[in-house]
């Protein structure tokens, strides 16, 4: 509007003027906010990577520790730093240049604008000129300044991005089922699964657990034992064969109702940087305190809980470092009692108990588990020694 104005009150010389100077600054803002994107995107990878590093070190503080690599992380830290402190000054001094570049252009058209207005002498069109270009540049200006907010917020969200349009590998089917847990009978039909094309790790299996009864699975590392009780959960899906529960293919049924019914004790326990009351609370938010504690006394902390100066308030650290490997697998253990679920999976539940504390929650597990389907994936036999079948996998 302003173009056209100028160019029927005043000369095309003026329209020309302030045409080319839009064209330019739009043509100038667009290329090389474009350019500059990469340096934004390699900022954020490098910033992505220092973070990994420091966690991954924080996490791990005991295995650095133990070998003496205290120094090699700082070195691998500021390595990282130093790599994003470099995409940051590039991507600072491409933003100057943008900013440079987009005032330079501007400040030309308008003193050749002025220039013109100047050489005709004539007051009132010099000021109107001045008005019209005031009104004109400071809009542009400021769309220029969105448009390179916009691109690079869209460059922060490229990871974001990626993982919307990540497909999970186990979904739900169209109008997926509630289960209803009846008797519990969980049964392997001729299963087979590996976790990549050129390895099967479980060859056509077929076995059945029978309503609350007990089936111990043992067998040498690597012979696909946490497998079972994976496909089970549904973490994967099987890639021949099927899983029932109660004679119904787990696959017709929805994830969240197939997992509220399966109470799963890990081997390797990662309680939240919490209370103890928390994460013993986690298994099932809504249960009364009651239920807490009696979960806490069947899993066998409860008196160990009740010795400590706070109590069930105590705090556990990141994934719960200030308690022993015992401790955390009895709150593990009470976690999963609170849930009461129908299935339990116990995947070397008690691996990390001495003799006398296995024998005694062994003697709750008896309990929690009477009238449970369970499944007990072992190593120690005298984990599984009340088991009503004993399954041996091998190659």
């Amino acid at each position: 509007m302003v173009t056209v104005i100028l160019f029927v009150q005043f000369d095309w010389r003026f329209s020309a003027a302030t045409a080319s100077t839009i064209v330019a600054y739009v043509l100038f803002t667009q290329i090389i906010t474009d350019w500059r994107l990469q340096f934004r995107r390699t900022m954020n990878a490098r910033d992505s990577e220092a973070n990994t590093k420091a966690i991954d070190s924080f996490l791990n503080f005991e295995t650095v520790k133990y070998f003496n690599n205290e120094e090699y992380e700082y070195c691998r830290y500021d390595k990282a730093q130093a790599g994003y402190e470099k995409a940051a000054v590039t991507s600072q001094i491409s933003l100057s240049l943008l900013n440079l570049g987009q005032g330079a252009i501007v400040a030309v058209g308008l003193i050749l604008v002025m220039w013109m207005a100047a050489a005709g002498v004539i007051s009132g069109d010099f000021v109107m000129v001045n008005t019209f270009l005031i009104q004109l540049y400071l809009p542009l200006n400021f769309l220029g300044v969105v448009y390179r907010e916009i691109k690079r917020s869209l460059v922060d969200m490229d990871k974001m991005f990626e993982l919307l349009e990540h497909k999970p590998d186990v979904v739900d089917v169209a109008n997926a089922k509630e289960l209803k847990v009846g008797p519990g009978q969980i049964d392997f039909e001729h299963v087979s699964f590996g976790y990549s094309e050129e390895r099967g790790i479980i060859k056509n299996i077929s076995f059945q657990v029978p309503p609350g009864k007990t089936v111990a699975i043992v067998g040498p590392s690597g012979s696909g034992k946490s497998t079972i009780s994976r496909l089970l959960f549904r973490f994967y899906d099987a890639d021949q064969g099927r899983i029932t529960i109660d004679g119904q293919d787990i696959r017709d049924f929805s994830q969240l109702s197939l997992r509220k019914a399966i109470g799963v004790v890990p081997q390797d326990t990662v309680l939240f940087n919490d209370t103890i009351a928390y994460n013993i609370h986690y298994g099932n938010p809504e249960a009364p305190w009651e239920q807490v504690q009696e979960a806490a006394q069947l899993a066998q902390i409860h008196g160990f809980v009740e010795s400590l100066p706070k109590g069930y308030e105590t705090e556990v650290g990141e994934r719960g470092l200030k308690l022993s490997g015992g401790e955390k697998q009895r709150v593990a253990i009470a976690r999963t009692i609170l849930k009461g679920p129908r299935i339990l999976i116990f995947d070397e539940a008690t691996s990390a108990l001495d003799s006398h504390t296995e024998r005694e929650i062994q003697e709750s597990l008896r309990k929690v588990s009477r009238e449970r389907t369970t499944l007990i994936v072992a190593h120690r036999l005298s984990t599984i020694i009340d088991a009503d079948e004993i399954l041996v996998l091998r190659q």
